[in-house]
């Protein structure tokens, strides 16, 4: 049996307007009880409000599991009733086995011992929040300069099912059931990472993982206060060996390359106490109207319906507009979509085009840009009209055609006119396929080990000087 709880906190909004039971359909590989709360979920997202006439959960009564297509989700992701105060703050931690681990010689594993946590955030409402992830001992001794540093790394996209979380994924670098499809591909960047000394510290983001909200993709201030609590929150894990004089980084590609930047734009007014070093964004969404076309018809295009599930549930304006304009068939994949990992998207969903999910036959971006609410909640969103701090590595395929080269370059623009110390790195690379994610995914690859090259010099107290003069002579 299964149940995705409602959230305790009014994380759903409920306007007018109450859907039947059946209204949204079962999404493929999961079971009834917990797929009855999933249709909860998303009618709210959808039509805005829980499904009336399902019985309540007694007070009492222990919650029952989460199966997300044949996962059953540890209890350890179902937050508590009542959340600490202070942003940061760990709930509950566990040991985390990796699911890629040696012994090393001297008896300890390589590349490290990893715990599992749950931490207090804060939501873009404003409301408190629990969210999972993990923070990792390296084994490697730190040779750098100073206390041993801090990573916090924001996953790229991995999906919006609770199966998909990146914490989940150190566990089971592959999960593969005949209903759902999930790679840890971070482990690699993780990995590379602890081999310098550094300690890492993962986030899942808002709702991957945790069992009583959707996860919020690419929310901006979502992603970036989980991001920057996370790295509070591995401060207080039990054998850490961290300490209040560790250098911060933070680290990104994709949609954690968003998260990262939104991390050190925000950083000053939201976590002034951590002290960051550096930050690597790579091929950051900063401009969600631009990669929104880019995603629109790609190999990638339920990576689409899991933003619009997201923001329908954090925004009533972009819920009304979603409302209006998504026909039954939209509302289908979308509730679908939301337990899916990236493969499952991939496969279920690949080169679709969002004009098939809407009651007038335009793209979602089309109807957007013609709402002037919508356009302006997804405004909202835009990176680049703040100044990050500390020094920034912004890096981007000029072929990506996922997350578009022009809308990351603008980020990079955007940062220097600030005043920002911005080392802007175009990675030039031929066109490997319109569409298919190579030209998205290839640079993630190439750039990474520079990337991390960079990032640790910053943790080792080296300076970084910006390359903003050289802008006009980058593609």
């Amino acid at each position: 049996m299964s149940r995705k709880r409602t959230p305790s906190r009014s994380a759903l909004p409920a306007p007018a307007g109450t859907p039947s039971r059946s209204a949204l359909p079962t999404p493929a590989g999961t079971t009834p009880r917990g797929n009855r709360t999933r249709r909860r979920l998303l009618a709210g997202v959808i039509a805005g409000t829980v499904c009336a006439g399902l019985s309540a959960v007694p007070a009492s009564a222990a919650p029952e599991p989460v199966v997300s297509r044949g996962v059953t989700i540890p209890a350890f992701y179902t937050p508590p009733t009542e959340l600490p105060s202070a942003n940061g703050t760990l709930i509950r931690t566990e040991a985390l086995p990796l699911g890629l681990s040696i012994p090393g010689l001297d008896g300890r594993p390589m590349p490290g011992t990893a715990t599992r946590l749950m931490y207090k955030s804060t939501d873009s409402a404003g409301q408190p929040v629990a969210v999972t992830g993990a923070y990792i001992e390296p084994s490697a001794a730190w040779k750098g300069t100073g206390a041993r540093p801090l990573v916090a790394v924001a996953s790229g996209t991995m999906g919006q099912g609770d199966q998909c979380a990146p914490s989940f994924a150190l566990q089971n670098p592959l999960t593969l059931n005949g209903e759902t499809v999930s790679v840890g591909y971070e482990a690699l960047a993780i990995y590379r990472l602890l081999s310098t000394g550094a300690a890492v510290v993962v986030t899942d983001y808002v709702g991957l993982g945790t069992t009583d909200r959707l996860h919020t993709y690419v929310n901006r201030l979502d992603q970036a206060h989980a991001l920057l609590d996370a790295a509070r929150a591995a401060h207080a894990v039990p054998g850490a060996s961290i300490t209040t004089a560790s250098r911060t980084g933070l680290y990104g590609y994709s949609q954690g390359g968003g998260a990262s930047a939104a991390a050190a734009e925000l950083q000053p007014t939201y976590a002034p106490d951590i002290p960051l070093a550096g930050t690597y964004a790579g091929a950051p969404p900063a401009d969600l109207t631009s990669v929104m076309k880019g995603i629109d018809g790609s190999a990638l295009a339920g990576a689409l319906a899991w933003s619009i599930n997201g923001f329908a549930q954090a925004d009533p304006d972009l819920r009304a507009v979603v409302d209006a304009n998504i026909s039954a068939v939209g509302k289908a994949a979308l509730a679908d979509a939301s337990t899916m990992c990236v493969g499952d998207a991939i496969f279920g969903y690949g080169f679709t085009k969002s004009s098939k999910w809407t009651t007038s036959g335009k793209s979602i971006a089309d109807i957007i840009a013609a709402d002037p609410r919508a356009k302006a909640a997804l405004d909202k969103q835009r990176i680049g009209r703040l100044k990050p701090t500390g020094p920034v590595r912004l890096a981007t395929g000029v072929q990506d055609d996922i997350v578009p080269h022009s809308q990351a370059r603008q980020l990079a623009v955007d940062w220097c006119d600030k005043g920002g110390n911005v080392t802007y790195d175009a990675i030039v690379l031929p066109n490997l396929g319109d569409k298919i994610l190579t030209n998205h995914l290839v640079p993630l690859i190439t750039d990474q080990g520079d990337a991390i090259s960079w990032l640790s010099d910053r943790l080792a107290g080296k300076p970084a000087t910006s390359n903003c003069w050289s802008m006009p002579l980058q593609p």
